[in-house]
């Protein structure tokens, strides 16, 4: 693409296109920007477009949007080495960007500042060492608009150190950092603090002063959380007495009359608060001279600040410096006095717990806020959640004191709440808050609470003040509390007694109904937990089940919960734990499920809810088709033309859960034919474009493998062998992909034909090798050495030996040797591979040919590992229920149970523990060539069907005797 005015005029008609609300022109526009974006000079375009004065603002700013998402996309080159930005574009970009982002409008500079912040993660400072010193020489330009550009790139560039790993590269970069920021940074700190005394009574010097101050703290807050750097702690009394300055300020002119956002002094304090909480948390020995004058200050700021939720970032701050402070050991005397601790409850953490007006209309008018906060973890800015970890930093450390204090403020607003509870029922919810961070002491995301202060009787609490709120006929009455009672059921659920939590559940099954979308999520959301953690009799479910399924479904009709994520989860979570139990509400369910699925598909924009949606979709296909199988036939029919539409209209948010539902349907199959349903869609999966897209790749290739097993006489017919392994070579090719390629293969090795294979096996081989040699990765590795298991499985020893030696001859008295028997030796411990690698050493060594290969010492810690391995299993199982390719998290090549069957060649069940533990003495003993001991333990083998103690010990014993080498010199040569 030439840089030319005729260039830049499309480019922002199409930019233009792109922010219209019809679809018909939005999607060509955005088709067609993504389809250049691949063109030399394409980035620089789009800055062009950017700096064009005479542009529109709005397209301006789209050109910025689409410059950011491009160099997200495309800058950091992935693991397969691929670059989609020529060489001199990047060059190119880096010389224009930071100048362009200084002199642009606040709107657009935030964009082009995360793009140098994206830029910068991949390239500073090894490839762009100028950054800082073209960054630090606007210092001195007095234009505050950019410095505070300046500033926005540094943070955006230096946040990460908040939360990255320890290592030598990240101090490498942090030092170069310092040493070429710290000093500029700090005389500029000092430079805006003059600034701002000398310009007292000027309010719009001050608005940019303290806006720079802001960026400023946060920056410090950055280059100082990996360690304290030796340049900070030299000049910890040039920052500290400025920060203590700030925290004491009451600037009146940029105090703001909007109750809800914090202004620039509230951001300013909040981060002060943060800098300092950080050093008194990680520096205390060099921070401790400056604390307490810092404690003063921040305990006069929470006593003095009001309850509006502008002060809620703040009050957080300080409350979080005051918990870190309390966890000291030297600090902790601070708190020690009960009259100390009965002033904090009464003047800090009561006043923070209470249920304010602000609070109450987020429950009413932005219900998914709240929840986000309240129980997603997402509430560690509010004033709650810092009061709540006060408590619990106080009472760990002062647990008998705290419990008589606090004790008596919980049962005085208790009694208050008794006495007019719908005029006091904030008391109570503040009751119950303090209750929960008085008894935690551990919790995780999967069972809650886990343990508990032994002073805080839950039960009885809960059978007293939680139970009750939940027995109310009216779900709609008092509904925050209705939300607290299920909050708190909900997170004890590990520590309350199982028998409460059965009988709870037809209560939380009535609440699905309260009008209150906390109340009906949090009710979902318990019965979710819940489900994990108890087994129901099967008498009590179909009732139980039946009142829940359909509760859940009236609560997705009700306003804002159409697309509610914990209602479908835990319809989901219901079905799985019914299994065949749930067959009977399926008639029901399904036809709603699936006008559901259609009704999202028009704006899917829950992913969350999509996710659960179609979860149990294949949930009920699963339960249903299990007892008859005919019912796949009905699921096709009336799935395909949904599902047509949605690969017509590119609904990408469904197109991978459909590819993984027509899987799932043509497993369930046991035999082919494919129908033509599945025929007339092979050719669209196998569109190069398809396989660009890598969340397409997984289902893709699970899809494939089902087309392979089912209709592998289909493929070859319609000639379109040569495409499907065209898909494997391009998945090979990929170090990201290159697993799902060798799922691909080794389906195809088992289920076609050899004779149609034979034409093509040795350019199989080839690209492996190909791959082998140029970039070799230990997943790699693995996965071709389980390959070749396999196919010594399929086609025998002879079959490997001689395709490689026609690759090139000589290769296996070079390589087999080493690369297959002691690389399968070493390399197939993950249980889900020993089935199908054992037999494939067992059919290798006992052709005579490679047994004459294999060199004494190396046959000895090959037996070596068979019997290390004999002990690592024992006791375990290596089948396993379930086969989920997109669940893997180790590296390697993993293989569905029917696999076992096929490798061992037997009808039996090859894979339990004292059958592949007499497997691989047998192995053991044919490693040396020794045919007795391999009759020895057959024998043994068929007449217990275990190895008994007395004869593993035997079998062992002579194994290592006949194996061991006589010298040194012996084992050396």
């Amino acid at each position: 693409m030439e840089l030319t005015d005729q260039n830049l005029k499309t480019l922002s008609e199409y930019l233009r296109q792109t922010l219209n609300p019809d679809l018909n022109i939005r999607k060509p526009a955005e088709k067609f920007l993504e389809s250049v974006e691949i063109n030399q000079n394409y980035p620089i375009l789009l800055l062009h477009l950017v700096d064009k004065q005479e542009v529109d603002l709005t397209v301006r700013v789209a050109g910025a949007v689409a410059f950011k998402n491009y160099i997200k996309r495309n800058w950091g080159i992935n693991e397969d080495g691929v670059d989609h930005i020529h060489a001199q574009d990047r060059e190119t970009v880096k010389s224009l960007i930071v100048n362009l982002m200084l002199h642009s409008p606040e709107a657009i500079q935030k964009q082009l500042s995360d793009a140098v912040s994206i830029i910068g993660r991949h390239d500073f400072p090894a490839k762009w060492p100028n950054l800082i010193s073209e960054m630090v020489e606007k210092f001195g330009t007095g234009d505050f608009h950019i410095i505070n550009g300046v500033l926005h790139t540094a943070h955006s560039l230096f946040k990460r150190y908040r939360h990255e790993f320890k290592s030598q590269e990240l101090w490498t970069e942090i030092k170069f950092v310092l040493d070429n920021f710290a000093k500029p940074l700090t005389e500029l700190f000092q430079a805006l603090m003059n600034f701002a005394n000398t310009n007292a009574n000027n309010p719009e010097a001050l608005k940019m002063i303290y806006s720079s101050l802001v960026i400023v703290c946060k920056v410090f807050y950055s280059l100082n959380c990996q360690d304290l750097p030796e340049f900070f702690e030299d000049n910890m009394n040039v920052w500290m007495p400025h920060f203590h300055t700030l925290l004491t300020a009451d600037i009146k002119c940029l105090q703001t009359d909007d109750d809800d956002d914090p202004g620039l002094l509230e951001k300013l304090k909040a981060q002060v608060c943060e800098n300092v909480a950080m050093y008194a948390h990680k520096y205390d020995e060099e921070f401790q001279p400056f604390l307490p004058d810092f404690v003063t200050a921040i305990w006069n700021l929470l006593t003095s600040t009001g309850q509006q939720p502008k002060y809620d970032l703040l009050v957080s701050t300080a409350l979080q410096f005051l918990a870190t402070v309390a966890e000291r050991a030297h600090y902790r005397h601070l708190f020690a006095d009960p009259m100390v601790l009965s002033s904090i409850c009464q003047k800090v953490i009561i006043p923070n717990m209470e249920f304010r007006v602000s609070d109450e209309e987020m429950f009413q008018d932005n219900p998914e806020e709240y929840i986000r906060r309240d129980i997603e973890g997402s509430d560690v800015d509010t004033r709650r959640r810092a009061a709540c970890d006060l408590v619990k930093v106080l009472s760990l450390h002062f647990e008998i004191k705290m419990m008589d204090i606090f004790g008596q403020y919980i049962h005085a607003m208790l009694q208050t709440y008794l006495e007019k509870p719908q005029a006091n029922w904030r008391s109570k919810d503040a009751a119950l808050y303090m209750v929960t961070s008085l008894a935690s002491r551990g919790q995780t995301k999967k069972h809650g609470i886990t343990q508990i202060s032994q002073l805080v009787n839950l039960d009885d609490f809960a059978s007293k003040h939680v139970i009750p709120e939940l027995l109310r006929e009216n779900v709609n009455s008092l509904p925050v509390l209705k939300a607290d009672s299920l909050k708190y059921v909900m997170i004890f659920r590990n520590m309350l007694p199982q028998d409460m939590m059965i009988r709870a559940l037809p209560q939380l099954a009535r609440h699905l109904l309260a009008t209150s979308q906390v109340v009906h999520t949090y009710a979902a959301c318990a019965i979710d937990k819940i489900l994990l953690m108890i087994i129901l009799r099967p008498d009590d479910m179909p009732q139980l089940a039946r009142e829940i399924i359909v509760n859940l479904f009236t609560a997705m009709e009700q306003p804002g919960s159409q697309e509610n994520e914990y209602l479908m989860k835990a319809l989901m979570r219901m079905f799985a734990v019914l299994q065949d139990f749930g067959t009977s509400f399926l008639s029901e369910v399904l036809p709603k499920l699936i006008e559901k699925m259609k009704r999202v598909a028009s704006n899917p924009s829950k992913p969350y809810f999509n996710h659960y949606l179609f979860e149990t979709l294949s949930l009920s296909i699963r339960i249903l088709c299990k007892n008859n199988a005919a019912a796949v036939t009905t699921f096709e029919e009336t799935l395909f033309p949904i599902f047509e539409g949605f690969l017509q209209q590119d609904v990408q948010e469904f197109i991978p859960y459909v590819f993984q539902i027509l899987s799932l349907l043509m497993e369930i199959r046991t035999a082919g034919p494919v129908s033509n349903y599945y025929m007339i869609l092979y050719p669209f999966l196998l569109a190069p474009a398809m396989w660009e897209r890598p969340g397409y790749v997984k289902p893709l290739v699970r899809l494939l493998q089902s087309y392979v097993r089912l209709g592998s006489e289909q493929i070859i017919s319609v000639h379109k062998v040569t495409s499907i392994l065209g898909v494997f070579q391009k998945l090979i090719a990929s170090k990201l992909n290159d697993n799902e390629g060798f799922y691909l293969i080794q389906t195809i090795v088992e289920y076609f034909p050899p004779a149609s294979l034979e034409p093509y096996m040795k350019q199989i081989f080839v690209v492996l090798f190909q791959r082998l040699s140029s970039t070799k990765t230990t997943k790699f590795v693995k996965c071709l050495i389980t390959f070749f298991a396999h196919y010594i499985v399929r086609y025998g020893a002879a079959s490997l030996i001689s395709t490689i030696d026609g690759i090139q001859p000589s290769t296996v008295t070079r390589g087999v040797r080493d690369a297959i028997v002691i690389i399968f030796l070493s390399r197939f411990s993950i249980r889900t591979r020993v089935s199908i690698c054992l037999p494939a050493i067992h059919k290798l060594l006992r052709r005579s040919d490679s047994l004459e290969l294999l060199l004494y010492p190396t046959a000895f810690g090959g037996i070596e590992h068979c019997l290390v391995l004999v002990e690592r299993n024992r006791g375990e199982s290596t089948t396993s229920n379930t086969f989920i390719q997109g669940g893997v998290t180790n590296p390697g090549y993993f293989f569905t149970p029917e696999h076992s069957h096929i490798a061992w060649g037997i009808s039996g069940d090859f894979t339990e523990p004292g059958q592949q533990k007499q497997f691989s003495y047998l192995i053991a003993a044919e490693f040396t060539g020794e045919e007795v001991l391999a009759s020895l333990t057959t024998q043994f083998y068929s007449q217990t069907q275990v190895l008994n103690e007395e004869a593993e010990i035997f079998i062992r014993r002579n194994i290592l005797l006949m194996a061991r080498p006589t010298t040194l010199d012996e084992l050396v040569d």
